[in-house]
């Protein structure tokens, strides 16, 4: 190899490295400067009377187009032809959009979640084999909190293409409770029984007037409604509370609840 060879492979690895230094340092700046930003804008998203899903919505999106200008900037820094490259990417975009139909399909489904609302941060939702409150709304996912403290995250497509169940309404949520006494019982005390354990909790709202009503003429007994309204924040404590006192109130006032029997009978 010639010494003019050799000088031409130093000054090219000396430019690549330059180049890379370069790349590195802007792109480790740019993201301490989207770092930054965002803090401060998590702080100004905080203050705003936006509602919560929608701050959390704007500020991964915000992230995520941040960090794709940090990349656009370090690359045109080392003499990357930008506006070639952004074509070339609009063409993988579209490429890869028919690859990746499920994210675009999460995508859309996230902005008609936002602008719609059918459901907000704090809400209580029933969606498929599952009861949580929602945590948070991100451009792909939203975030439940399971009753067990589990965090689930579901695709945005699959809650805007299949049934969901907003349990939260306002500042109230109604609860709807089903017992079963038998035929035997006196209806009046055990809708007595019933509506005294309702007076009894602080927890459960009196206006609108709770009810207890007959629902259905079963087999084996007689179906008992009860309906009042919570706070959404309380539910599940008096959830917990009407399963347990309402047992325990049957069984001190002689209420039957019924089951399945099963008789075997011996012929022989």
């Amino acid at each position: 190899m010639t010494e003019e060879s050799i000088n031409k492979f130093n000054e090219f690895l000396s430019a690549a490295a330059l180049k890379l230094f370069l790349l590195a340092l802007v792109a480790v700046i740019g993201c301490l400067i989207v770092r930054f930003i965002m803090m401060l804008f998590k702080k100004v998203l905080k203050k705003s009377k936006i509602e919560h899903t929608t701050k959390t919505f704007i500020f991964s999106f915000t992230k995520i187009i941040l960090y794709f200008i940090v990349a656009i900037t370090a690359l045109s820094t080392i003499g990357v032809n930008v506006s070639s490259l952004l074509t070339a990417l609009g063409a993988a975009a579209l490429t890869a959009g028919l690859a990746l139909q499920d994210n675009l399909k999460n995508f859309v489904s996230g902005m008609v979640i936002l602008l719609n609302k059918p459901f907000v941060a704090g809400d209580v939702l029933e969606f498929e084999d599952l009861t949580g409150s929602v945590e948070s709304i991100n451009v792909f996912y939203t975030t439940l909190k399971s009753l067990d403290d589990k965090i689930v995250r579901i695709p945005n497509s699959k809650l805007t293409s299949n049934n969901v169940v907003n349990c939260t309404i306002g500042d109230k949520r109604k609860m709807f409770l089903k017992y079963t006494v038998s035929y035997e019982d006196d209806l009046l005390k055990v809708r007595k029984v019933i509506m005294e354990l309702i007076n009894d909790s602080e927890l459960i709202l009196k206006d609108p007037e709770p009810a207890v009503c007959v629902g259905k003429h079963l087999d084996s007994g007689i179906e008992i409604i009860v309906k009042f309204w919570v706070n959404p924040d309380n539910y599940f404590n008096v959830y917990y509370y009407m399963q347990e006192n309402v047992k325990l109130a049957f069984d001190n006032n002689g209420i039957t609840i019924p089951y399945p029997h099963i008789v075997v009978k011996n012929d022989k």
